[in-house]
Protein backbone atom coordinates (compact mmCIF):
# COMPACT_ATOMS: atom_id res chain seq x y z
CA UNK A 1 0.00 0.00 0.00
CA UNK A 2 1.43 3.75 -0.67
CA UNK A 3 2.09 6.04 1.72
CA UNK A 4 0.96 8.51 -0.38
CA UNK A 5 -2.62 9.93 0.07
CA UNK A 6 -3.76 8.98 -3.22
CA UNK A 7 -2.51 6.54 -5.92
CA UNK A 8 -3.23 6.14 -9.92
CA UNK A 9 -3.47 2.55 -10.88
CA UNK A 10 -1.37 1.58 -13.25
CA UNK A 11 -2.38 1.25 -17.12
CA UNK A 12 -6.17 2.75 -15.68
CA UNK A 13 -8.00 5.85 -15.36
CA UNK A 14 -8.76 5.06 -11.85
CA UNK A 15 -7.44 7.15 -8.13
CA UNK A 16 -7.43 5.59 -5.04
CA UNK A 17 -7.57 7.51 -1.99
CA UNK A 18 -6.04 6.45 1.16
CA UNK A 19 -7.85 7.11 4.24
CA UNK A 20 -11.51 8.20 5.58
CA UNK A 21 -13.09 10.99 4.20
CA UNK A 22 -15.87 11.82 6.88
CA UNK A 23 -19.35 12.76 5.20
CA UNK A 24 -21.90 13.57 7.11
CA UNK A 25 -25.52 13.57 6.13
CA UNK A 26 -29.13 13.98 7.30
CA UNK A 27 -32.18 12.01 5.85
CA UNK A 28 -35.37 14.09 5.67
CA UNK A 29 -38.68 12.71 7.03
CA UNK A 30 -40.90 14.59 4.47
CA UNK A 31 -44.40 15.74 4.93
CA UNK A 32 -46.03 12.51 5.70
CA UNK A 33 -42.69 11.12 8.33
CA UNK A 34 -43.09 14.77 10.25
CA UNK A 35 -46.06 14.69 11.28
CA UNK A 36 -46.16 11.08 12.43
CA UNK A 37 -42.55 11.76 14.10
CA UNK A 38 -44.51 15.19 15.57
CA UNK A 39 -46.76 13.33 16.97
CA UNK A 40 -44.33 10.90 19.14
CA UNK A 41 -42.75 13.84 20.39
CA UNK A 42 -45.41 16.44 21.72
CA UNK A 43 -48.76 13.99 22.64
CA UNK A 44 -46.76 10.31 22.81
CA UNK A 45 -49.24 9.38 20.13
CA UNK A 46 -48.67 6.73 17.52
CA UNK A 47 -50.77 7.74 13.86
CA UNK A 48 -50.60 6.27 10.51
CA UNK A 49 -52.77 6.89 7.63
CA UNK A 50 -55.66 5.23 6.28
CA UNK A 51 -56.59 4.29 2.21
CA UNK A 52 -60.12 5.31 1.93
CA UNK A 53 -60.28 2.40 -0.76
CA UNK A 54 -58.25 -0.41 0.64
CA UNK A 55 -58.86 0.71 4.13
CA UNK A 56 -55.59 -0.09 5.39
CA UNK A 57 -53.62 1.47 8.08
CA UNK A 58 -50.60 2.07 7.51
CA UNK A 59 -47.69 2.60 10.52
CA UNK A 60 -45.72 4.22 10.09
CA UNK A 61 -47.45 6.66 8.28
CA UNK A 62 -47.27 6.87 4.25
CA UNK A 63 -48.39 8.93 1.72
CA UNK A 64 -49.13 5.98 -0.95
CA UNK A 65 -50.94 3.00 -0.45
CA UNK A 66 -48.81 -0.26 -1.51
CA UNK A 67 -52.15 -1.73 -2.62
CA UNK A 68 -54.16 0.61 -4.57
CA UNK A 69 -51.77 3.37 -5.09
CA UNK A 70 -54.15 5.93 -3.61
CA UNK A 71 -53.49 8.73 -1.94
CA UNK A 72 -53.33 8.65 1.74
CA UNK A 73 -54.38 11.49 3.23
CA UNK A 74 -56.50 10.47 6.19
CA UNK A 75 -54.88 10.22 9.58
CA UNK A 76 -55.75 8.05 12.28
CA UNK A 77 -54.59 7.62 16.06
CA UNK A 78 -53.52 3.86 16.51
CA UNK A 79 -52.95 2.20 20.11
CA UNK A 80 -49.91 2.23 21.78
CA UNK A 81 -50.31 -2.19 22.38
CA UNK A 82 -49.95 -4.86 19.51
CA UNK A 83 -48.83 -7.97 18.69
CA UNK A 84 -44.93 -9.20 18.50
CA UNK A 85 -45.20 -10.78 15.09
CA UNK A 86 -41.53 -11.70 14.21
CA UNK A 87 -38.11 -10.53 16.09
CA UNK A 88 -34.82 -11.66 16.45
CA UNK A 89 -31.88 -11.17 18.43
CA UNK A 90 -28.40 -9.07 17.51
CA UNK A 91 -25.64 -10.28 20.02
CA UNK A 92 -22.97 -8.22 18.39
CA UNK A 93 -22.20 -4.86 19.36
CA UNK A 94 -22.04 -2.34 16.90
CA UNK A 95 -21.72 1.75 17.61
CA UNK A 96 -24.96 2.89 15.59
CA UNK A 97 -27.06 0.75 17.52
CA UNK A 98 -29.22 2.94 20.07
CA UNK A 99 -28.42 0.12 23.19
CA UNK A 100 -25.61 -2.13 24.24
CA UNK A 101 -25.74 -5.75 23.09
CA UNK A 102 -28.15 -8.09 23.09
CA UNK A 103 -30.53 -6.19 21.06
CA UNK A 104 -33.94 -7.81 20.46
CA UNK A 105 -35.74 -6.09 17.30
CA UNK A 106 -39.00 -6.76 16.03
CA UNK A 107 -42.22 -6.13 14.60
CA UNK A 108 -45.29 -5.20 15.98
CA UNK A 109 -48.55 -4.73 14.64
CA UNK A 110 -50.09 -2.15 16.55
CA UNK A 111 -53.82 -2.36 17.75
CA UNK A 112 -55.40 -0.40 14.55
CA UNK A 113 -52.77 -1.25 12.17
CA UNK A 114 -52.88 -3.62 8.89
CA UNK A 115 -49.40 -3.24 9.28
CA UNK A 116 -45.97 -3.97 11.23
CA UNK A 117 -43.44 -1.39 12.79
CA UNK A 118 -39.87 -2.47 13.01
CA UNK A 119 -38.70 -1.26 16.47
CA UNK A 120 -36.73 -2.01 19.47
CA UNK A 121 -38.10 -4.92 22.54
CA UNK A 122 -37.24 -3.68 25.83
CA UNK A 123 -37.69 -5.48 29.41
CA UNK A 124 -37.84 -9.04 28.41
CA UNK A 125 -35.49 -12.04 28.30
CA UNK A 126 -34.75 -13.13 25.09
CA UNK A 127 -35.47 -16.64 26.17
CA UNK A 128 -39.03 -15.14 27.02
CA UNK A 129 -39.83 -13.94 23.91
CA UNK A 130 -42.50 -15.33 21.98
CA UNK A 131 -44.51 -14.81 18.50
CA UNK A 132 -48.22 -13.62 19.09
CA UNK A 133 -46.93 -11.84 22.47
CA UNK A 134 -48.55 -8.65 23.16
CA UNK A 135 -46.52 -5.59 23.77
CA UNK A 136 -46.52 -1.87 24.63
CA UNK A 137 -45.08 1.44 24.14
CA UNK A 138 -42.82 2.86 26.59
CA UNK A 139 -41.94 6.42 25.38
CA UNK A 140 -39.01 8.46 26.31
CA UNK A 141 -39.40 11.46 28.94
CA UNK A 142 -37.31 13.40 26.48
CA UNK A 143 -38.72 13.55 22.76
CA UNK A 144 -37.37 15.18 20.05
CA UNK A 145 -39.57 13.91 16.91
CA UNK A 146 -36.84 10.64 16.16
CA UNK A 147 -38.39 6.88 15.89
CA UNK A 148 -36.50 6.46 19.19
CA UNK A 149 -38.92 8.63 21.22
CA UNK A 150 -40.36 5.26 21.36
CA UNK A 151 -37.77 3.35 23.44
CA UNK A 152 -38.85 0.10 23.18
CA UNK A 153 -41.73 -1.81 23.40
CA UNK A 154 -42.10 -3.93 26.16
CA UNK A 155 -44.36 -7.10 27.10
CA UNK A 156 -47.62 -6.65 28.76
CA UNK A 157 -48.34 -8.43 32.21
Amino acid sequence: MSTLPTEKLEGMDVWLYHGQIFIPNTDAAGAVGSKFLIGLRDRKRITGTKCSTCNQVYVPARSICKDCLGQLDEWVEVNTRGTLMTYTVCNVENPIQPMEAPIIYGIVQLDGADTGLVHILGEVDPEELRIGMRVQAVFKDEREASILDIKYFKPLA
